[in-house]
Parts: structure tokens; sequence; C-alpha cells
């Protein structure tokens, strides 16, 4: 862009493992654009990796990191993006939970230099705050000025957890909504517990569910996972 800084799509999306109906998996993510997607709850056991290459190529994109390696958080890229390093954290184990993990990355888009993570918070709330303090800490490990985190939170906004994280961190769709709120849709009230958070020197354009893009159907946000999507557009910097 000529102000100095790269636009970005980034997607963030609980696929369910691809219990559901991957094509219309397939055929939303397309329909986004992305150039990063951070998958919760990819494929962790047999041939995950397969599954997981099946998805991206069906999407158009590459496997960038994740899987099973990160306990199910993965991203996907296009190939727009060139890859400086990966990183799969597995986070401390508590006794009855599931295991939970980061995948990592820092690439460049367009000029800029952007710091990446995908993760699944604990569904206990002492565990998952404690969590949020690991994702702030990785984030500021990776050794960048800009980064994207995203995922699936297991809470809405308000809570102590996503509390932590936007007092560092941009939570995207309240910087800037377009589109639907709403994540989880399964029960009532519909809630958000997905999100994407920007640092503070990004400048976000755009972020929220899908709902009116041209390619993206009800039917098929319905079929692909029972997870909504969200899609920001960012504009990072320039190194």
């Amino acid at each position: 862009m000529s102000d100095g800084s790269a636009l970005v799509r980034v997607l963030s999306y609980n696929i369910r493992s691809m219990r559901d109906d991957t094509a219309a998996l397939a055929r939303v993510i397309r329909a986004c654009s992305p150039d990063l997607v951070l998958v919760q709850e990819a494929p962790r056991f047999f041939r995950w990796r397969k599954k997981l290459a099946r998805l991206a190529k069906a999407s158009d994109l590459v496997i960038l990191t994740g899987g099973a390696t990160a306990a199910g958080p993965a991203i996907l890229c296009g190939l727009r993006a060139t890859v400086e390093r990966t990183e799969d954290v597995l986070l401390p184990l508590t006794p009855g939970q599931h295991r939970r993990g980061f995948a990592t990355a820092v690439v460049r888009l367009g000029g800029a230099r952007l710091g990446v993570l995908s993760c699944h918070l604990s569904l206990d709330k002492r565990e998952r705050h404690e969590q949020a303090g690991m994702l702030l800490d990785r984030l500021a490990g990776l050794g960048v000025d800009h980064a994207v985190a995203g995922g699936d939170l297991n809470e809405r906004p308000g809570g102590r957890t996503f509390t932590r994280l936007t007092g560092t961190l941009q939570d995207c769709w309240a910087t800037a909504p377009r589109g639907g709120e709403h994540t989880w849709t399964r029960t009532e009230p519909h809630s958000r517990i997905d999100a994407i958070f920007a640092t503070k020197g990004i400048e976000v354009t755009g972020c929220g569910v899908p709902l009116d893009l041209p390619g993206i159907t009800g039917k098929d946000l319905r079929a692909a996972t029972d997870h909504l999507p969200v899609l920001a557009t960012l504009e990072v910097p320039v190194s």
C-alpha cells in the first residue's frame, strides 16, 4: 500500500477436527481469500497430516505449522507469505484437562514482518487465564514489532481471560466491527467466544463473521463446523 503498510487478511476458524462437511469448509475458507488461517481443532490423530493437507489444498493454501504437534491449533497460509520460522508449543498439562498448545510463526507479507499465533484455550477458567498470560509472553518473545493472535477462547468478552488479552492487544472486532459478531450459535444466547487480536501498531480496518461475502452461504457455514469463522482485514506497517 502507498502509506507504507501491507494489507493482510487473517481468518480464525475452529474446524472441529474436520468431522463435518469438509467441502463446505473449504468453500467458506476460499471465499474469505485469507493470507493466513488460524485453525483450531485441526485433526490430531490417524493420518492427521494428510487430512489437514487435503483441506489446505482444497482451500488454495498450504500448511504453515501446527496440528497434532501443537495439540490442535494450526496455521495455513497462501503463497504470498514468506515464512521466516515456525514453532509449535505444548502448554503445561493440567490433570483432568485436555492438552493445549500454540501454533506460532513469523512471516513476511508485502514487506511487513508479522508474528502469528493460533490458540484454543482451556474450558477451565483458572487454566484459561494462565494460558492467556503464556500467549502474551509467547507473542512478546517472537521478536517482532507487529503480531496477530486468534482462536477459540472458550470465553466471552468481559471475562477475566478476554480482559487480560485486551489489556495488551486490540480486540479486532471491538476495534472495527464488520460482519457478524457471534461465533457460537448452538446455544442461547448466542455468544462471541472466537476472536482475533492484534498488537497496537496494526490498523484494523474490519473484523467479524463474514456473512455477506460473495461465495459465503448460510448453508455452508452451518454445514462446515459448529463454530463460525472470524475474518480480520489488517494494515500492518512494513519493516
